[in-house]
């Protein structure tokens, strides 16, 4: 079931590792980012977004992990966009004559059946350095980084200040992973609401703890949590 987290912004949560699906609406349609995991569960979100008075103009993969590149043919036949990196690394996996085996290594036994793997990874590449989703609804900004995947990219829908996330765990432990947190910390004044890719919704506050750094008193950030460490 989609339940509305801000005006315009809808989230579906999977039973299974808590995946977010998030729906944006537009004039004219919407934007699916990360529709969800089983074929039944991407199924209702397309009911969902009928029951709605919609369609599905437009979808965006945050990055190229199974489970953030799926599709199904109920949300119709449009842009699937991700960033220029991100489309790149799905569609060098798929190039191989074992892709199926290579990602079935990673699924779930008692879910394998149910996953969509029929038009996995089928993503429209943007631009590279692009700023912006393409689609005819509320702006969408793509803030990228690689703290999880290459050409990972977390979406900031600016009228509505909420940030969908995408996952965050890091290929450099350190390096990567608190540029990432830098670049997503520099949208603190603009974030009223946080969707990661996997658990709870969280509001302003919520996204300010998760980052880490909160806010010092002459208005900078500090790099410690307790308040000790030095400002950024």
């Amino acid at each position: 079931m989609l339940t509305q987290v801000a005006p315009g912004v809808h989230v579906h949560e999977s039973e299974f590792i808590q995946s977010n699906a998030v729906v944006v609406q537009g004039p004219t349609g919407v934007l699916v980012v990360d529709p969800g995991i089983t074929r039944s569960e991407i199924s209702t979100l397309a009911r969902d977004i009928r029951d709605l008075g919609s369609s599905v103009i437009a979808g965006f993969s945050t990055h190229p992990d199974w489970d953030h590149v799926l599709w199904h043919t109920s949300l119709g036949d449009v842009p699937r966009y991700a960033t220029a990196a991100g489309a790149a690394f799905i569609r060098e996996v798929l190039t191989h004559e074992d892709w199926e085996e290579e990602v079935a290594g990673g699924l779930p036994p008692e879910y394998i059946d149910e996953i969509p793997m029929e038009l996995l990874g089928q993503l429209t590449p943007l631009p590279e350095g692009a700023l912006e989703v393409p689609w005819a609804g509320p702006h969408v900004r793509i803030i990228e980084h690689r703290g999880h995947a290459p050409g990972h990219a977390a979406l900031l829908v600016t009228d509505s200040g909420v940030l969908v996330a995408g996952d965050m765990a890091s290929e450099d432990p350190l390096g990567e992973y608190l540029e990432s947190l830098r670049l997503l910390d520099e949208l603190a004044d603009a974030v009223t609401l946080v969707i990661p890719g996997h658990g709870s919704v969280g509001d302003g506050a919520e996204f300010r703890r998760r980052t880490g750094w909160p806010r010092c008193t002459n208005g900078r950030r500090s790099r410690s949590r307790n308040g000790g460490g030095h400002d950024r």
